[in-house]
């Protein structure tokens, strides 16, 4: 029995229809935008090439690596994939903005910080908290652990 529970796919989180189509969005824009940027950097980097080669001789080509390196950083801003994987490790049911944190460095916080405004505390039902919500009240004006005036 060991052996065949090591081998079962990890529970996929569940989250609302909404939270569902937005993430679907979002995952849709990330993928259309990691297509563009394929295709741009494909054609950039034979240029950077072309012109390293052309004006260095071969002995010193910043161009092309200039390009490698904007690619990479384009790729840690898009994070396509890195949302899953915290989203799994959270078990949150807010979808991707459970495990993204509003206006951090990526396509994900950015989206979240215009969307929500910043980070908001989430539960396992994936909503905020709702402000108007009767709370226990603490201290001397709650009528328990303080002394009576």
């Amino acid at each position: 029995m060991g052996k065949a529970t090591k081998n079962r796919p990890k529970p996929t989180v569940v989250a609302s229809r909404h939270v569902t189509l937005r993430d679907f969005m979002i995952f849709q824009l990330k993928l259309a935008l990691d297509g563009l940027k394929g295709v741009i950097v494909f054609q950039v980097s034979i240029l950077a090439m072309v012109v390293d080669f052309l004006r260095g001789r071969g002995e010193k080509p910043r161009w092309f690596y200039t390009v490698v390196r904007a690619s990479e950083r384009f790729d840690r801003w898009l994070d396509l994939y890195g949302a899953v994987e915290r989203l799994e490790a959270a078990q949150s049911d807010d979808g991707f903005f459970g495990a993204s944190e509003a206006g951090s460095d990526s396509l994900l916080g950015e989206l979240e910080q215009i969307v929500r405004g910043g980070d908001h505390e989430r539960g396992r039902g994936g909503r905020a908290p709702d402000e108007h919500a009767v709370r226990p009240a603490h201290g001397p004006r709650a009528g328990g652990a303080g002394p009576k005036a």
